[in-house]
């Protein structure tokens, strides 16, 4: 099975005949929430996600997979997806029933959220390693390892009594073991198999520059914007001539619509220094030619004025009408005598 994952790998990612290339694992895992308004409303969200990639949605009103993408089933047969359905169904009635349950004796207080998630990764070289953790109100809460569930630090007394309750259920633990050992790598596979026309797809970024709110009197917040890349990892740094600027801030890598990327780096600069600034930006899409986008002189003059002249002229102003208010007050009051 070992050897299947890694041949396929090879065969299936971007850059495959390169071994050097795999440094990051492909991942598959699905998250549920269940968010618990009272004793009788339970709100549950399921997703399946590729890496960052979502793949799959769940119709919590009819328990069945949403199936987002054309390449979304991979080569799994009807009769496969029906019994991951039967299994999530199982998911999403059984921990809210247990939370419900205890609620009393855990003293939970309504409303209150508990995340699931469920996985594998695979990475060239090394064999699938599966994972399940469960979480309430955003803390981790246990942990599914070596066949048994283990609790959180942070869990407590109730995180313990959970544990105790689920390792009690062998056949449940069989599953999950199951799922996370052999069900979830052969899925993954699929899915890069079907999915790799779109998988490996390489889309060129777009690069421009803008300024944002001043900093301060002289200075400059310069923003370099890259859109529409894909795939997500990609390098953008400012550049003083041939060196980085360590001032450099980088946003969140955030989707597009259409499955592709946006960033957003800023630079915090005296406006004197910004001529000789420039945006550069390599991805996998440019075949090792980078872009590298320069601001025009013309446009940082305009800048410059603005960020260092008007500054001077306002506190001029503003010293001026100090002193004319301060001459007032000093002048001496004529007393006009009352008749």
């Amino acid at each position: 099975m070992l050897f299947l994952q890694l041949h396929l790998l090879v065969v299936l990612l971007p850059g495959g005949d390169n071994k050097d290339d795999f440094q990051e694992p492909v991942s598959f895992q699905i998250i549920q929430i269940s968010s618990f308004y009272n004793r009788s409303w339970v709100q549950n969200l399921g997703s399946g996600w590729l890496d960052e990639l979502q793949t799959h949605g769940w119709e919590s009103s009819s328990g069945t997979i949403i199936f987002l993408w054309p390449w979304s089933k991979g080569n799994y047969s009807n009769e496969e997806w029906m019994e991951l359905e039967k299994l999530f169904r199982m998911s999403s009635i059984g921990i809210p029933q247990m939370f419900h349950n205890l609620a009393s004796q855990w003293q939970l207080e309504y409303p209150f959220e508990v995340q699931i998630t469920a996985g594998c990764e695979l990475h060239f070289g090394e064999i699938s390693v599966g994972f399940m953790r469960g979480a309430y109100q955003g803390s981790d809460f246990m942990s599914f390892q070596n066949n048994s569930w283990l609790p959180s630090p942070d869990g407590g007394s109730r995180a313990q009594h959970a544990c105790e309750l689920y390792n009690g259920d062998k056949v449940g633990l069989e599953i999950t073991d199951r799922f996370l050992s052999d069900t979830c790598p052969r899925l993954l596979l699929s899915l890069l198999d079907a999915g790799k026309a779109d998988l490996q797809r390489q889309v060129k970024p777009e690069a421009w520059l803008s300024t944002g709110p001043s900093p301060g009197p002289g200075r400059l917040m310069m923003v370099c914007h890259v859109s529409g890349f894909y795939p997500k990892p990609i390098w953008v740094m400012w550049m003083q001539g041939d060196q980085e600027h360590l001032g450099t801030q980088q946003s969140d890598i955030l989707p597009n619509a259409d499955g592709t990327w946006y960033l957003r780096k800023s630079l915090d600069v005296e406006a004197l220094e910004a001529a000789g600034l420039s945006c550069r930006v390599r991805h996998s899409s440019l075949g090792g030619q980078d872009i590298i986008v320069y601001q025009e002189r013309h446009s940082f003059t305009g800048w410059i004025f603005l960020a260092v002249i008007v500054p001077l002229v306002l506190l001029t102003g503003l010293a001026f009408w100090l002193r004319k208010r301060w001459t007032h007050c000093e002048a001496p009051c004529t007393i006009v005598p009352l008749k």
